[in-house]
């Protein structure tokens, strides 16, 4: 299976979002999707609800499934509108959105930065 990266950095294969999509027990898919939404209130200060937690593919893909919050992801949206791959290769890499989400997931930026320079940027 090929690692799928966000444009920010995020892994998906690690993203507890996606590994609920991938759960096959209803029951235990419920008790995990609660406790992300308490995390996310937690770390983002963002209020869901466990229905709010919906499925996700990957915010890069194309169709299917994608969470409620990639979806209005203010980092998503502009890398689609630049079309690039990562914000890796932006020009305006790290950009002040970016780095309000590099402040809360350091890996990611470490991600972002070994896709920099493999591209030698």
């Amino acid at each position: 299976m090929d690692t799928k990266i966000a444009y920010c950095g995020l892994k998906c294969d690690s993203c507890p979002i996606h590994l609920v999509t991938l759960e096959q027990d209803k029951s235990v898919q419920q008790t995990k999707k609660k406790s992300i939404a308490e995390e996310c209130f937690k770390l983002y200060g963002i209020n869901l609800k466990t229905e709010d937690i919906t499925d996700c593919d990957g915010c890069r893909a194309d169709s299917g499934r994608l969470f409620s919050g990639c979806k209005n992801c203010k980092i998503r949206k502009c890398a689609r509108q630049k079309n690039i791959e990562s914000c890796a290769y932006c020009s305006n890499y790290i950009c002040n959105i970016l780095r309000e989400h590099l402040s809360h997931d350091p890996t990611a930026q470490s991600r972002l930065e070994e896709i920099r320079h493999a591209g030698k940027i």
